[in-house]
């Protein structure tokens, strides 16, 4: 691939949610302080919204990757999940030995018991729910009860939701109104604006390794942005394919050709402007090597 052509470790521009790549900028650095805040806090939920591909499972593992060692962390990345099926989930995330025959009331006793053990020890429980825009209703309200769990002084456990704002719908119904009210923090994730994508970009090919000359000029920049309209997810699978085409054609920069043929290759996003970018020629399509044209993703799910 593109790697050694271009100096670099690693892909720059992975869809993965790799903690080393997270870009401390804007709304992405305003939630994670919050979030930090709102736990240090020590009650209620937390919510944490935005777009699909704005960065919120990213930001859940920054968020694990640095808490203290005296935060006992639960992570659900399925939501998918009933009443007693979220119990037990929590239940395996607290390392808690139950026969899975066991009834909801002698679980719900174990993640009590534990609950008050590792509060006795001066350890915080926080528990994570990705995509949590699918858990249903029922599982909604199981999780609500689940908070009222606690002392004389404390909660046993805090939530964090990350959701869709499909989230915000849902919370918004009367019948979640109670779940709604204990949510003490909420923070939306936005897309990356024109002044930060630039540094978006520059901090991942550094992470990646790469130490030369700046890849994308100014108008790949700000074309890259008015496609992919500041999702990191788009911007990240847009940026692979225009390194994979400058592999292909040899080229030590990014160009707004480059960027054409990437976004031609690349479902669901919005097209170039009729004017005011060049036409790329069948010359240039051609120079792109069969290995790469072969290793280009798709935008996806």
């Amino acid at each position: 691939m593109y790697l050694e052509h271009f100096g670099m470790q690693e892909m720059p521009f992975a869809i993965t949610p790799d903690t080393s790549y997270f870009y401390n900028y804007g709304s992405y650095q305003d939630a994670l302080n919050v979030l930090l805040v709102a736990l240090r806090s020590g009650e209620g939920f937390i919510k944490i919204s935005g777009e699909v591909g704005t960065g919120k499972t990213l930001l859940c593992r920054k968020a694990l990757s640095i808490l203290d060692n005296d935060v006992v962390t639960a992570w659900l990345p399925n939501p998918c999940l009933t009443p007693a099926g979220l119990h037990m989930a929590l239940a395996d995330e607290l390392d808690i030995k139950y026969a899975r025959n066991m009834g909801q009331h002698r679980i719900l006793t174990l993640i009590n018991n534990r609950l008050i053990e590792l509060n006795a020890e001066g350890r915080q429980v926080v528990l994570f729910l990705d995509e949590a825009q699918a858990l249903p209703d029922n599982s909604m309200e199981a999780l609500r009860l689940l908070t009222n769990l606690e002392t004389e002084k404390s909660k046993l456990l805090q939530v964090v939701l990350f959701g869709q704002p499909e989230l915000n719908e849902r919370l918004a119904q009367n019948g979640l109104r109670q779940l709604r009210q204990r949510i003490t923090f909420s923070q939306e994730l936005e897309t990356i604006d024109i002044n930060g994508i630039e540094g978006y970009l520059a901090h991942r090919l550094l992470v990646a390794g790469y130490h030369g000359k700046p890849l994308f000029n100014r108008d790949t920049v700000e074309g890259l942005h008015y496609i992919s309209q500041g999702v990191p997810r788009v911007i990240n699978v847009l940026s692979h394919k225009m390194l994979m085409v400058a592999y292909g054609q040899g080229a030590s920069n990014i160009t707004l050709q480059h960027l054409q043929l990437a976004a031609e290759d690349t479902d669901g996003v919005m097209p170039l402007p009729a004017s005011g970018f060049a036409r790329m020629g069948t010359a240039v399509v051609s120079a792109m090597s069969a290995a790469a044209a072969a290793a280009a993703i798709s935008l996806g799910a």
